[in-house]
């Protein structure tokens, strides 16, 4: 009776080990598992003579789309106790939310539910990051899997960066600017006021993935360093258009603003995608030499 005790309580004092054991096996297997290397063009004959195969790949995304849908909803309900605290901070730049004025009944109920819709999708992105990946991972070879698993968390800070650098840096530039314009002051609207800074935050924040996006197509063998390098002044002048299209002014200040990060970015880009394609060569010479 007494070796049956300490047996089930050595089992119970063991089960943390045992089960972060079996996580770290079953993360190994999930990582160095190898698809099959089929041509695409008998993966498609495949899927005409047996429908059934297509039939459940239309199953698996379904049920992986029904979960984030899920998840997102769970998010946005729950993102709606705190959307007023989000609004007071969005406002600050303009002196808080009792500085804008709505001209229309429902526009306030309008910028409360674009902020948390907004909240919602941003809290339920990470969940849904991973529902696509776990159905796209059985077709991935294994350094495909660990590059988008780094670079899922790498991608969501340097989002997170732009977005920081837009609200901190570019708009107490951009909007004194606006808002008293020739000398006329502007009482911002609700509505205009939230979509034009979860915009402005938005897509400055998509701009700092350049790093992230260069450094993928360079190990893909899309682009090489040097091919960037010599095109520096062409990029400089795609930045100078694209700073145009986002900043929210007319004045050189501001757009030099979006600018300056944007070349760093660029110019911290050609080193990443000479690193890229440094391994890259590296792993062509090692399977080149490995035996067939």
């Amino acid at each position: 009776m007494i070796r049956k005790f300490f047996k089930r309580l050595r089992r119970i004092l063991n089960f943390p080990f045992r089960l972060i054991a079996r996580t770290f096996l079953a993360f190994q297997r999930f990582i160095n598992y190898e698809p099959d290397d089929s041509p695409l063009g008998d993966v498609f004959v495949q899927s005409f003579e047996q429908p059934s195969l297509l039939i459940d790949h239309i199953e698996a995304l379904r049920k992986h789309l029904l979960r984030s849908l899920v998840a997102l909803v769970i998010a946005v309900l729950i993102s709606t106790t705190f959307a007023g605290t989000i609004l007071d901070w969005l406002t600050e730049p303009v002196g808080g939310i009792e500085s804008l004025q709505a001209i229309e009944v429902t526009e306030s109920i309008g910028a409360f539910m674009r902020v948390t819709l907004l909240t919602g999708f941003a809290i339920a992105l990470p969940y849904i990051s991973v529902e696509i990946f776990a159905f796209i991972h059985p077709g991935l070879r294994r350094r495909e899997r660990v590059l988008i698993l780094i670079a899922i968390p790498v991608g969501t800070v340097l989002f997170l960066l732009g977005m920081a650098f837009a609200y901190f840096v570019m708009l107490p530039v951009a909007l004194p600017f606006m808002l008293n314009f020739l000398g006329i002051t502007t009482v911002p609207r609700p509505s205009n006021y939230i979509q034009f800074v979860t915009g402005v935050m938005f897509w400055i924040g998509v701009t700092f993935q350049l790093p992230l996006v260069i450094y993928t197509l360079a190990g893909l063998g899309v682009i090489t360093a040097q091919a960037l390098a010599k095109g520096w002044r062409f990029a400089v002048v795609g930045i100078a258009i694209l700073a145009a299209a986002i900043t929210p002014t007319i004045d050189p200040v501001n757009m030099a603003i979006v600018m300056a990060p944007m070349i760093t970015l660029y110019f911290l880009s050609i080193g990443l995608a000479a690193l890229a394609q440094r391994g890259r060569q590296r792993r062509i010479h090692e399977a080149a030499r490995e035996p067939t």
